[in-house]
Order: C-alpha cells, then sequence, then structure tokens
C-alpha cells in the first residue's frame, strides 16, 4: 500500500475502499511495518494498557517532579468533580481534565507515558479515549480503533511539520495532539469519515497561532501562571475539542479539512511559528531568549 501524506488522498483512499479511517492506517502500518493487522493492533493495544498506567499512576501518585513544582494537581482534580461541589462543565469534562494533568505528572516525574505526537502532548489522546470508553462503555477493540484514528491523523501532519513546541510552538505539539484526540472521539462515537477529518482540522485550527514558552524552559509551572507551560495546557487543550467534535457530530458541515495542506505551513518555522517568536521576543520555541523562559529562569535553578 502506498503511503498516504495528506487528508484528501486518505479520503480518497477509504472512499475507493470502503473503509473506515482505522481500516486503513493499521492496514498501511502492516504493510510497513511487514506484519499483520493483528500484530500491529496488538502493538496498540499494549499503548493503550500503557495509556490507562499512566492514568492510574499519575493521579494515585504523591511523588513530585524533578523540580518539585508539579505532581499533585490530578488527584485535586478528581477529588474536587467527584465531590458534590463539582466542576465547570460536566463530570465527564472533570475526567479528562484529571487523566490528561495525571498523564503529564507522570511524564514530568520521569514515568512511563505514551508520546502522543511528544511527550510534551501526551496527556491529550489518552484522556479524551480512556475517560470517553469508561463513560460510555466502550469496548477495548473501539478503543483500539480510536487509537490507530488518531494516530493516521498524527501521521499525516507530520509529514507536513515538525511537532516539536521547540520548533514550531505549542500550535503544532498540543494543537496536533487536539487535532488526534478530536479525530478519536468522532470515532468512539460513529461518526464518519469526512466527519473525523472535520474535527480533527479544526480542533487543529482553533490552536494556530499557539505560542510555546515554558517558565525557565521548563514544562511545567507553579499555577499561579497556568497559561504558558504543558502540564496545564495539556488540560486547556481538550477544552477545545468539544466544540470541533460536536459541530460535526450533528452534522454542521465546517469543510474543515478541505484545503487543510495550505494552512499547514503556517505551523513551520518558515511560517506564522516565527512570526509568534519575534512577537514573544524570543527564540521559536521559547528555548532561546527572552519571553517568560527570560524573565522567570532567576527564579530556579536549570
Amino acid at each position: 500500500m502506498q503511503n498516504i501524506i495528506s487528508f484528501e488522498e486518505l479520503i480518497k483512499t477509504a472512499k475507493s475502499e470502503n473503509k473506515k479511517i482505522f481500516q486503513v492506517f493499521q492496514e498501511l502500518e502492516a504493510a510497513m511495518l511487514e506484519k499483520n493487522i493483528s500484530e500491529i493492533r496488538e502493538m496498540m493495544r499494549e499503548n493503550l494498557q500503557a495509556m490507562y498506567w499512566g492514568i492510574r499512576h499519575g493521579i494515585e501518585s504523591s511523588e513530585l517532579s524533578l523540580s518539585g513544582l508539579s505532581g499533585t494537581d490530578s488527584s485535586k482534580i478528581q477529588k474536587r468533580y467527584k465531590s458534590d461541589n463539582g466542576l465547570p462543565l460536566n463530570k465527564l469534562f472533570g475526567r479528562i481534565l484529571s487523566y490528561s494533568i495525571a498523564v503529564m505528572e507522570e511524564n514530568l516525574r520521569m514515568g512511563k507515558i505514551v508520546a502522543c505526537p511528544t511527550a510534551g502532548s501526551c496527556g491529550i489522546v489518552p484522556s479524551v479515549i480512556i475517560a470517553y470508553s469508561e463513560k460510555f462503555e466502550f469496548c477495548g477493540e473501539r478503543q483500539i480503533d480510536s487509537l490507530i484514528t488518531a494516530g493516521g491523523i498524527g501521521k499525516i501532519i507530520s509529514q507536513k511539520t515538525a511537532l516539536a513546541g521547540a520548533v514550531a510552538g505549542c500550535q503544532a505539539e498540543c494543537g496536533v495532539a487536539g487535532a488526534m484526540a478530536a479525530a478519536a472521539i468522532t470515532e468512539l462515537m460513529c461518526g464518519d469519515n469526512d466527519t473525523i477529518l472535520h474535527a480533527a482540522a479544526l480542533a487543529l485550527k482553533n490552536t494556530l497561532g499557539l505560542a510555546c514558552d515554558p517558565v525557565a524552559g521548563l514544562v511545567e509551572t507553579p499555577g499561579e501562571i497556568p497559561l504558558f507551560c504543558h502540564l496545564q495546557r495539556d488540560g486547556a487543550i481538550i477544552g477545545n475539542l468539544a466544540d470541533p467534535c460536536a459541530h460535526e457530530l450533528v452534522g454542521i458541515d465546517g469543510r474543515g479539512w478541505r484545503g487543510v495542506g495550505r494552512w499547514l505551513l503556517f505551523l513551520t518555522v518558515d511560517g506564522i511559528a516565527d512570526q509568534i517568536a519575534q512577537a514573544c521576543g524570543h527564540g521559536v520555541g521559547g528555548f532561546e531568549f527572552g519571553g517568560l523562559f527570560e524573565e522567570f529562569e532567576s527564579l530556579f535553578e536549570v
């Protein structure tokens, strides 16, 4: 099977073969890795199990990160959303939020996580797939279908632009994870191929312009500065997913994926990422000079 490098190619292949997106990609991966489809799905099952473990251990552990800045936020969120006081929106959102932060906290402890697509955005896809699956009692095979769908979306985008926040900002790292998660949700909720791609594209477009400016160069920060770090940003991105998924599932055609290749160019360092970096007064990603990196680096020994 020939490699797929665009949403247009993906939808064309899926339609011509009358297959769902996950079916196209599991066959593609099997051909590329010289494995059978059962082996590919078993690999994804292992990834899914690692995601479950990361969430559970992330919430249960009280160990702080190496910097001492984080490690207990996910359990606080979980206690709150399970209480009578609750959280804004609903208990499902609270569950997703706590799961997302839990995985990031496990990452910051140097624990085991699944980079999807990066370690800095590792909480977004697992939290969405697992929280929705628990809520609606989706079986393991449905979860694997959604995970393969998410991976396929990430694979296409990764062939267009770098995914590292240090290269193209959080719009690429957490933004792509958001697109992957939106695709996963839509697959879980029985959306068709067009609906899946529209939801993914809209989720990604809603993060265009998102800079990456970590305090003192760390991807975590004290709670009083929550906007500029991956720890809380993974949680914030999930709130961005509900709108495009809901729009597409109820039949509001956002025409999101058509022409997606053109605006994916904005994620490159030659596009909007470089402009964002200059506006923030630092190198792309915030790892060179200026921004919060420079302003707060004296607070910590890094």
